[in-house]
């Protein structure tokens, strides 16, 4: 029923600001800018080719924009939440049970776009944080045409923009239950389950509509985490990695935008280039890839 990961959300308490800071990242012009009318919310989407980035900030009344506000106030900025695309929120809710988890029903949603007007219509469905060990994760089935949230514009030369979401990291504690959370019960393929022990982590990548979510998880036992720690800790939604066709155009032009910028080096997977952007730009650690030829 979950197709691919729809979107990531991005907390922010100044939006003005972010916008720039995104532009600056992705080298591409924002695809919306508008609000949720019954959220007391204000967004701004970049749409890559895979998936779409949006900026969220509180702007109203209501329990969502009281929930930004508090989350903002205690954690600061950051990745605040993980959308997967369905096409239908009914049968994805009810398979969710089946798996035992405790969804939500589908929840209308609406989003208006202050430049044309336009109001796109969505159903969410979500998740408790006790499912998900504390990740903020929904599934999203979108019922207005695509066109109404066309592809965020490039600022520069094809090749030293961001083109998609290469991956989104969660750190864990409980690698296991996340292979169950995520595979089996939500259904997505882990393609790879791998320890690195001169790294001190176990990575498992799930795939899911050309994108991935990878998990990692520290090497250490129970008893080096500390008492109950490795029970009690929540999950974290933690870092982004962005694909570019030229890491060195890429990296240039984000310098050029003020970004400060590691060298580029050779990525773990044979035939990458990679780099990391300085500061953790919107709160977010922040990995940019070029892929293997």
């Amino acid at each position: 029923m979950l197709t691919g990961i729809d979107h990531l959300i991005l907390a922010t308490d100044d939006l003005p600001a972010a916008e720039r800071q995104c532009m600056a990242v992705l080298g591409r012009s924002p695809s919306w800018a508008g609000a949720h009318p019954a959220f007391g919310t204000r967004n701004v989407i970049f749409r890559l080719s895979n998936t779409y980035i949006e900026l969220l900030a509180p702007d109203g009344d209501g329990p969502v924009a009281d929930r930004l506000r508090a989350d903002l106030a205690e954690s600061g900025p950051g990745l605040y939440g993980l959308a997967l695309s369905t096409a239908d929120a009914d049968g994805a809710a009810a398979q969710m049970r089946e798996r035992g988890l405790s969804p939500s029903d589908p929840v209308e949603g609406l989003a208006h776009d202050d430049a044309s007007g336009a109001f796109r219509r969505f159903r969410n469905v979500w998740l408790p944080e006790k499912d998900t060990r504390g990740i903020r994760l929904f599934a999203i089935e979108h019922l207005s045409e695509p066109e109404l949230l066309p592809p965020a514009l490039p600022l520069s030369e094809e090749h030293a923009v961001v083109d998609r979401l290469d991956h989104v990291v969660v750190m864990t504690r409980e690698p296991d239950r996340a292979v169950n959370f995520y595979g089996e019960q939500l259904g997505i393929r882990l393609a790879l389950d791998k320890t690195f022990e001169k790294r001190g982590l176990r990575l498992m990548f799930f795939r899911l509509g050309g994108t991935t979510l990878e998990v990692s998880a520290p090497l250490r036992s129970d008893a080096e985490l500390g008492a109950g720690d490795a029970e009690s800790a929540a999950d974290n939604l933690w870092g982004i990695a962005y694909a570019v066709g030229d890491a060195d155009a890429a990296r240039a032009r984000m310098v050029d935008a003020g970004l400060e910028a590691s060298a580029v080096r050779d990525g773990h997977k044979p035939g990458t280039r990679v780099f990391t952007i300085g500061g953790s730009p919107l709160g977010v650690p922040t990995l940019v890839i070029e892929p293997a030829a």
